[in-house]
């Protein structure tokens, strides 16, 4: 039995959402060992508060070169290792356990890694024309966790909140005005894959002040970098709305999307948040499909329009985002209102 594991995390926040069920796998399959998450620096909130690891170390080569490379290999072969589960298909995540020099590196065989693993998991066969999986990324990541010998603990997403994180983001809420006692509805309007993943700006604001005459708090949410885009959404509005862009970190995003009875959101990670947290989503999805993310749907609302171009995958979109600027607002407030049948507007339970 491994008493080191050393799993390297996904680089997206839905992914590492989505790898949830794994983890918690993992943990039930080898309740006595050390694990070690190896992940992206700004992905570490979403784990705070799990069962699953014993130590979080944050990724420092991710794209930086040779060099940076053969440092972080050093740092990680002196903590001896004896088991790794490299979770992203990429050369380089597996290329890095090996220079660390895990003695069992569990991944799948994909582009043209395969000498570099030790279990070398042949990929699930459901792919498209250009090779790209097709396969839910909860039992993507099930799939390498059973090759090393975990039974699956079910595919339903898990996240947990902090008491700082709580405290941070109910300080960041009563600032605007937003108290524990309110209900709280939270729009979403960004997504850092690509433009082409966004509903328009103003259509969130139609959304946004529906929500509020029906009696919620409206906080629309955004990293840094979104706070353009969050404020086209907020000035966009007749009702007033907590503009929350930069004002939490991560791990206090999750405290307030936790609080919330509703999110409306694009195809990002926001949505992967809120489902682990039981909060009903409406989600706008133009280039992107569900055969990637068919589960754990119970409460989520997928609203898109049957374009002939879409799935694209594409980042950007050429011709003129017809798959997301033909979905009508009164579509996703009607969603919206059906999730909220049933659920008093009132503090999240």
């Amino acid at each position: 039995m491994p008493k080191e594991i050393l799993v390297r995390g996904p680089n997206w926040t839905g992914d590492v959402i989505m790898a949830t069920p794994g983890f918690r796998a993992l943990r039930a399959g080898f309740p006595d060992a050390r694990i070690t998450l190896h992940v992206r620096e700004g992905l570490m909130p979403l784990v705070a508060g799990s069962p699953w690891f014993d130590e979080v170390l944050p990724v420092t080569s991710y794209h930086r070169g040779p060099a940076a490379l053969l440092r972080e290999a050093g740092g990680l072969r002196r903590r001896r290792f004896d088991l790794g589960v490299c979770l992203p298909d990429s050369f380089a995540s597996a290329l890095l356990m090996r220079l660390a020099g895990v003695p069992e590196i569990v991944g799948y065989r994909r582009q043209g890694r395969g000498a570099l693993l030790h279990r070398a998991v042949p990929p699930p066969d459901a792919a498209d024309a250009s090779g790209r999986l097709m396969i839910a990324r909860e039992l993507h990541v099930l799939g390498l966790v059973e090759a090393a010998g975990c039974k699956a603990q079910g595919t339903e997403l898990e996240l947990f909140v902090t008491a700082a994180e709580e405290a941070e983001a109910g300080a960041a809420l009563a600032a605007r005005g937003i108290g524990p006692a309110d209900a709280l509805a939270a729009l979403a309007p960004g997504a850092s894959y690509g433009t082409s993943k966004l509903w328009p700006a103003e259509s969130f604001a139609v959304v946004g002040d529906s929500l509020a005459r029906a009696g919620l708090r409206v906080a629309v949410l955004g990293t840094p970098g979104e706070r353009e885009l969050v404020g086209r959404v907020v000035d966009a509005m007749q009702e007033p709305a907590a503009d929350l862009a930069g004002a939490v970190g991560l791990g206090a995003l999750k405290a307030v999307l936790r609080r919330a009875r509703l999110l409306v959101c694009n195809d990002a990670g926001a949505r992967h948040v809120a489902v682990a947290f039981g909060v009903p989503c409406v989600v706008m999805m133009g280039p992107t499909s569900l055969e990637k993310t068919p589960l754990n749907l119970e409460g989520v609302a997928v609203l898109s329009e049957d374009v002939s171009c879409r799935p694209c995958y594409l980042r950007d979109c050429p011709i003129d985002h017809r798959c997301m600027t033909r979905i009508p607002p009164e579509r996703a407030i009607a969603a919206a209102r059906d999730a909220l049948v049933g659920r008093a507007l009132g503090p999240a339970g």
